[in-house]
């Protein structure tokens, strides 16, 4: 049994979607990064079944996911780095506790 493409899309699309809750209804910080790392991840799944499908020959959708692979992980690092600045400031990591950025 092969598995075609409508079950990749179904399965990033649940991830987005988990991911997309978990951005909008968490209140800690290192969770939101997280849920934005699992949209990521369904973005690049997407990427990889669209290009194996659409053109095996082509390399293109690896390429793609490849590269959103290294932006996703200089802006985890980024955003670690925010946490853990806003941590050392406030001492707190919920967001709806940080109400003020002024230092």
């Amino acid at each position: 049994m092969t598995v075609g493409p409508t079950a990749f899309m179904a399965l990033a699309g649940v991830l987005f979607c988990i991911g997309l809750f978990g951005a909008l209804t968490k209140k800690s910080a290192v969770m939101v990064l997280m849920s934005l790392e699992l949209m990521t991840n369904a973005v690049n799944l997407n990427l990889v079944a669209i290009s194996r499908f659409m053109t095996p020959a082509s390399m293109a959708g690896q390429f793609a996911a490849a590269f959103n692979i290294v932006v996703a992980a200089a802006e985890i690092g980024l955003g670690l780095a925010l946490v853990l600045a806003l941590y050392r400031l406030r001492k707190t990591v919920e967001l709806d506790r940080i109400d003020r950025l002024k230092g």
